[in-house]
């Protein structure tokens, strides 16, 4: 019976590293499976968040480009040759000269 005992506890050591070494093994893969979804779940938040951002720069662009839109129409309202004119006629009381009052320069 003691050689019994023997043979069962020289089997018992090998098989005890074993579990041991598997536990170890299924540990750390679970660990990095893990860390892995943990990674993932930031990276979806993360371009969530610059996604937002995104549409976010998209709409003050185009509010933006509507905005430079109205201000070019303005600008060209307000140099069009005949309102400047129509200024200078009556706040500075320029006219055009008579055909007699132009000299012509020339060296």
């Amino acid at each position: 019976m003691a050689q019994g005992r023997d043979a069962t506890s020289a089997f018992a050591w090998p098989l005890r590293l074993r579990l041991t070494l598997a536990l170890v093994v299924n540990g750390l893969l679970l660990l990095a499976c893990l860390g892995a979804a943990l990674v993932v779940i930031a990276t979806s938040h993360h371009t969530r968040e610059q996604y937002a951002r995104l549409q976010q720069l998209e709409r003050e662009q185009q509010q933006l480009q509507t905005e430079w839109g109205q201000l070019l129409l303005e600008e060209s309202a307000w140099s069009s040759p005949s309102r400047i004119e129509r200024l200078a006629s009556e706040r500075l009381e320029m006219r055009l000269p008579d055909i007699g009052e132009v000299e012509v320069i020339r060296q």
